[in-house]
């Protein structure tokens, strides 16, 4: 018996197969009291989202940080994970300082900025992203990915906050370019501006396309490309 494949059928084998979009949009926090975890994640500043129960045996409430698509849940009922048990919950931010300041004013303690001291194995301070060693201060070179600072909500659940500017090549689309608040897009202006300065001093010359020049230093940092020079 002899089979004809017809174009249809040959195209249907070699296109690619239609990937599903996955956004992680919830993270489940444990806590042993929904009335003070609420009030600690409302002095963060974080938009209550929800506030819901059924009798007494179910309570759920969501809130959202600042320009994040994630949105975190805790409650009545909701997860069987201890209290306190989340120790790895990181929160990007483009300015760690800034970020920092801000929890400190609102009464939040916060650790001091720290930096990991490469070797991940050795050490006796308690374990992050980069291992087990935290030297005092932010990455002395700047670098994106590479300075923290952490905190703790009542229950212990722990919260970084990890500074990135740049990301790596590969995570997001150049043509997907995106700011989630003013301040982050201001921030990424003055980087621009910055680096823009020391062009202009290595050739000399004023340029008076600028704004081409800090469109394309934004959209290539963000998106992790080499950066115009």
């Amino acid at each position: 018996m002899t089979i004809i494949e017809t174009k249809h059928d040959v195209e249907a084998k070699t296109s690619k197969p239609h990937r599903a979009d996955l956004k992680l949009e919830v993270i489940v926090v444990p806590v042993s009291d929904v009335d003070r975890a609420k009030a600690f994640y409302a002095s963060l500043g974080w938009r209550l989202d929800a506030d819901f129960a059924s009798a007494d045996d179910w309570r759920v409430i969501q809130f959202t940080p600042p320009g994040s698509a994630c949105s975190v849940i805790f409650g009545k009922n909701v997860t069987s994970a201890a209290p306190g048990s989340a120790q790895g919950l990181y929160l990007i931010v483009s300015d760690l300082e800034a970020a920092r300041q801000d929890l400190l004013a609102r009464g939040v303690k916060i650790s001091e900025p720290f930096h990991g001291g490469g070797d991940v194995h050795a050490g006796t301070d308690e374990p992050y992203l980069f291992g087990r060693i935290r030297l005092s201060g932010a990455d002395p070179k700047r670098g994106s990915y590479s300075s923290f600072a952490s905190f703790r909500d009542p229950d212990g659940n722990c919260w970084f906050f990890q500074e990135v500017t740049a990301r790596l090549p590969g995570r997001i689309e150049a043509t997907d370019t995106t700011f989630s608040s003013s301040s982050e897009l201001a921030r990424a202006l003055r980087r621009a501006a910055a680096a823009h300065g020391e062009h202009e001093k290595r050739t000399g010359v004023h340029d008076e396309n600028w704004q081409d020049w800090y469109a394309d230093y934004i959209v290539r940092e963000q998106a992790g490309q080499p950066l115009p020079t």
